[in-house]
């Protein structure tokens, strides 16, 4: 091995070590003693918050299922008017965050709402006893809004999934007989269960995250229990062992989802096979199809958007006001330095094992990608206090030695905040960066050390000119998912600083909704930009294959 190797090895165990760490840190935070909080704690906040979370996830584990896996049958095994159009649009719902359409449908479907007020106004009521209307700041309105918003996970997967799908195995059954429900249950279904899972499993993950919805809803799920007990019980250490009753959680989520894959074995088909036929829709299923569609398009975006896109028109002057400019750059430049260094991250974790892939060497970097499934909430415990007391460290070295202090050094200069960014989107970066790889012929790097190039020598002539369209694509879905980011962002900034995502947080919090519309829609525009890049490369990329396998047959 030469000294190059060993260095881009070394920096990956090293960056492994970095991801880990918050998590060692929790379980010393853990096992410092609690008085009577952690009695309380196990006999009250935990029994209830497990419940709630656990129904939360059913709920919405459900409906993102039913939505996404429908929606994916549709679009890409149906012809019906405006299928082109839906097949793509069915992704734009993932631009607005949870936290984002929590307070736009509590705007909308409150008592003093659009909807509530037309219906007192069309039926003559006076006040809400004269009616009944589904009460949102409920579990079933958090389940309701989540789903909006978390299905284009298990639709984007399921969707590649029966794309992929032989058309000799749904030929087979169409020729014997099978309506296409029929097709759809007993053949196309199980063959999607897989791809199905790593959707619903992703879509949990941002559900268990989330700490915007659930406080706006007062629904006390385990997140909020590790923000209530940490901020107004004061006890950090009792936050740090509801801390682990998530984590326990995570990982369980994360066995169950490899458990039901373990056995599936299932046939993506070769150069040679064609897509399957679509089933051509008319009448009443054609008009059904399409509302099926639209629907969840209208629910996740439409609805929210329009809400904010016409209260921030009414108050455009605060664009270049200074609280907001100020959230704007923060925002900006925390997404784009933590962007950057979680891309570089990920570009020595991938090519370390491309150099030499070690048992430990895959080990460390299974590990380094853990981080997206760790909450924010979870990370910010994990990080706070190893972080402030390297800062007190420091202050006081400084104060012993030079006469002045440097106060908090790493959480005051947004050094914390960015270094939960990149553990936590650290493996959105990385699968991007690793399948760059995997497109890449070893076949280069043989010619290249063959003309007297080394491993960096050769990432840098040959790797980073062909990697340049995937590290932008992982540079752009890390950046938007950094200014994204709620729960870390709220309990590691820096003391009076605001970001977009606090600044709507702080605002519906106090339920100034027309101050919070300017600052969502924000959001939403540069959530748009991936959507639509991966709308865009999904299709181009089926098309691709699709010619190449047109080709095929040809020849």
């Amino acid at each position: 091995m030469t000294n190059a190797e060993r260095f881009w090895q070394s920096g990956a165990i090293l960056i492994a070590v970095l991801v880990l760490f918050p998590l060692l840190a929790i379980l010393w935070i853990a096992m410092s003693p609690t008085g009577d909080v952690w009695e309380h704690l196990i006999n009250t906040v935990l029994p209830r918050s497990l419940r709630t979370t656990l129904l939360l996830m059913a709920g919405v584990g459900f409906f993102t299922t039913v939505v996404g896996v429908g929606t994916a049958w549709l679009t890409t095994m149906c012809r019906f008017p405006g299928q082109r159009i839906f097949d793509w649009a069915l992704l734009i719902p993932l631009a607005v965050p949870t936290y984002i359409i929590a307070f736009a449908y509590v705007e909308v479907l409150d008592y003093t709402g659009p909807v509530q007020s037309g219906l007192r106004a069309l039926f003559g009521f006076k006040t809400s006893r004269d009616y009944w209307f589904p009460e949102i700041r409920s579990l079933g309105g958090a389940i309701f809004v989540m789903s909006a918003v978390l299905y284009p996970y298990v639709y984007l997967t399921t969707r590649a999934s029966f794309l992929v799908q032989s058309a000799s195995v749904l030929d087979v059954s169409r020729t014997l007989g099978a309506s296409p429900w029929r097709v759809f249950l007993r053949i196309a279904l199980p063959l999607s269960r897989p791809a199905a899972a790593v959707g619903v499993s992703l879509a949990l993950m941002e559900c268990l995250n989330d700490i915007g919805a659930v406080t706006f809803f007062g629904v006390k799920t385990l997140t909020f229990s590790v923000y209530d007990t940490w901020l107004n019980r004061s006890s950090l250490s009792g936050a740090a062992q509801l801390a682990l009753a998530m984590l326990l959680m995570v990982f369980l989520l994360l066995w169950l989802e490899r458990f039901g894959r373990r056995k599936q074995r299932f046939d993506n088909g070769n150069a040679k096979q064609r897509h399957p036929a679509r089933f051509t829709l008319t009448g009443w299923r054609a008009g059904g199809a399409f509302v099926l569609c639209l629907l969840p398009i209208a629910l996740g975006f439409l609805i929210p958007a329009s809400l904010l896109a016409d209260r921030a028109s009414r108050r455009l002057d605060d664009l270049w006001a200074g609280p907001l400019a100020g959230a704007i750059w923060n925002s900006l430049s925390l997404a784009t330095i933590a962007a950057v260094l979680t891309v570089l991250l990920s570009l020595s974790l991938a090519y370390a094992l491309r150099l030499n892939k070690t048992p430990v060497l895959m080990l460390g970097v299974r590990l380094a990608s853990v981080g997206y499934a760790i909450p924010g909430t979870v990370l910010a415990v994990g990080i706070l206090v190893p972080m402030a007391a390297f800062d007190n460290f420091i202050d006081a070295q400084m104060k012993a030695a030079f006469g002045f202090g440097t106060g908090l050094l790493l959480l005051g200069s947004g050094v914390g905040l960015v270094y939960a960014y990149m553990v936590r989107f650290l493996a959105v970066s990385y699968g991007q960066v690793e399948g760059g790889f995997g497109k890449i012929s070893t076949h280069l790097d043989m010619a290249s050390r063959t003309l007297g190039r080394d491993a960096s020598q050769t990432l840098g002539q040959i790797h980073l000119p062909l990697l340049r369209p995937v590290l932008l694509s992982a540079l752009l879905l890390t950046f938007v998912d950094c200014m994204k980011e709620l729960p870390a962002t709220i309990l590691l900034r820096p003391f009076n600083f605001e970001t977009l995502a606090t600044t709507v947080f702080e605002a519906a919090s106090r339920e100034a909704f027309e101050e919070a519309a300017l600052p969502s829609l924000a959001i939403v525009i540069v959530g748009l930009l991936p959507v639509v890049y991966l709308a865009r490369t999904s299709a181009e990329s089926f098309r691709t294959k699709r010619s190449s396998r047109k080709r095929s047959l040809a020849a």
